[in-house]
């Protein structure tokens, strides 16, 4: 009832941009732009947009759904409803008419099974823990999750093998009964069925007559190569099962990635820090440095101090935009033990200067 009410003031049209005319085409059409723009994974504070989007195509691309919007709509300006006119010339009479047309009580309004409408199916979360490598080059792997599926023994009907839902004798199938308030009559739920119009009389013995059952199931995830840690997949329809015919929901997994014991992630670019020695800092040199798929030589120029970094192109996570780079700082290593040879060397080098060079190359 909540949703009908909000025909009268929603234009679905306007909301994505159509004239009422429109084809179920042009509807697809726009409903798809209008939701990758306004989609809250890519565009955070967009939800409330997104949301409405979805709604407005929820409603106009279900041709039934559609049919009766436009009925309601109708039916709420020629009675003064949203227009400019306001209520004038409203009749109690009018008042009777408009709710049982759209809330199915009385008059011309009822209609058959309302309460059997498709409903889509619950979005599910879970959360994925990945090693550094697979996020860097992608994986197939999987999550477990526990959502409700359609019942297989009774095909999600709810009644037991070798029997059906009957008509329910108490609302006719209407799904709703009808309360009198004084001079308005309002419609509610029908109890014996549970407002869904029909009734199991021998209930399926897996899902206890209601037409799912909750159980787990292994849902295959394909990992983008470049993933980082706290990101969101949405895998479309593979969310909880619908109700009555309706499209399953979606499942968000959130991906977990371990740390690395050498390597960092910065965006697309890759970091690694790398020792040298004093002479090949100073000297400069040809250095091996490991990468996730093997290993790259780097050019150390001479007078290299410690805590520089230098880029490798190319060899960092490869991403939607690109491959990344590999950032290498270089760490200048100090010994803490040195043979004679050694210390005769750094003496007569700081006796060749002041000791400053050597305080800065070594990071003291």
């Amino acid at each position: 009832m909540a949703a009908q009410r909000e025909w009268f003031e929603k234009d679905y049209y306007k909301v994505l941009g159509l004239k009422e005319g429109a084809t179920e085409a042009e509807i697809t059409k726009a409903y798809r732009k209008l939701a990758k723009e306004n989609h809250p994974d890519a565009n955070p504070g967009r939800e409330d947009r997104f949301k409405e989007i979805s709604a407005a195509n929820e409603v106009l691309s279900d041709p039934s759904r559609r049919k009766e919007y436009d009925e309601v709509r109708r039916s709420g300006a020629a009675h003064g409803f949203g227009g400019p006119q306001g209520g004038a010339g409203f009749r109690s009479d009018d008042l009777g008419d408009l709710l049982g047309n759209l809330f199915g009580q009385g008059g011309r309004g009822r209609q058959r099974g309302a309460g059997r409408s498709p409903r889509r199916g619950d979005d599910l979360e879970s959360t994925i823990s990945l090693s550094f490598a697979d996020s860097v080059s992608g994986a197939i792997t999987a999550v477990d999750v526990m959502a409700d599926a359609p019942c297989e023994t009774c095909n999600a009907t709810g009644a037991a093998p070798g029997t059906t839902p009957v008509l329910c004798s108490a609302c006719g199938g209407r799904g709703v009964v009808d309360a009198n308030q004084g001079f308005f009559s309002f419609s509610q739920p029908c109890t014996s069925c549970g407002g869904t119009g029909m009734r199991v009389e021998k209930p399926c013995p897996t899902c206890r007559g209601t037409g799912a059952h909750r159980r787990a199931r292994t849902v295959k995830v394909r990992i983008p190569a470049g993933v980082e840690d706290g990101q969101r997949i949405r895998l479309k329809g593979r969310g909880g099962a619908g109700v009555n015919g309706g499209q399953p929901g979606d499942l968000h997994v959130t991906v977990r990635v371990a740390a690395h014991e050498l390597f960092g992630r910065r965006g697309s670019d890759l970091t690694l820090t790398v020792p040298v020695s004093f002479a090949e800092a100073v000297l400069g040199a040809t250095i091996k440095v490991p990468t996730m798929d093997g290993s790259v030589s780097l050019r150390v120029p001479p007078g290299t101090r410690s805590g520089r970094t230098l880029r490798v192109k190319g060899r960092g996570a490869q991403t939607k935009g690109g491959a990344g780079d590999l950032l290498v700082t270089v760490e200048v290593a100090v010994p803490h033990q040195l043979t004679d040879d050694q210390r005769t060397a750094v003496e007569a080098l700081a006796a060749a200067g002041d000791g400053a060079g050597l305080r800065t190359y070594l990071g003291v």
